[in-house]
């Protein structure tokens, strides 16, 4: 079975979207505003690993994102 490529803009896309839904949720679990809990996000490791889509974290929901990024931040 080949792999499906997707186009690197919709990958973007999806990845944003994604983005979006996990800042919400770590800025309601934190209670930090929105703007900075997306500048945290993006410099940690686990938004790094989101835009490297080797490591199809992108694969999995805002959810499971949000608590790898709360587990390093308790880890850091």
């Amino acid at each position: 079975m080949s792999e499906v490529t997707i186009p690197k803009e919709k990958m973007n896309y999806t990845i944003d979207l994604l983005i979006t839904m996990v800042t919400e949720e770590i800025a309601e679990e934190t209670g930090k505003d929105r703007k900075d809990a997306l500048t945290d996000f993006l410099c940690s490791r686990t938004g790094k690993a989101l835009y490297d889509e080797k490591t199809k974290l992108w694969c999995n929901g805002p959810a499971y994102i949000a608590e790898l990024y709360m587990e390093e931040l308790k880890n850091s």
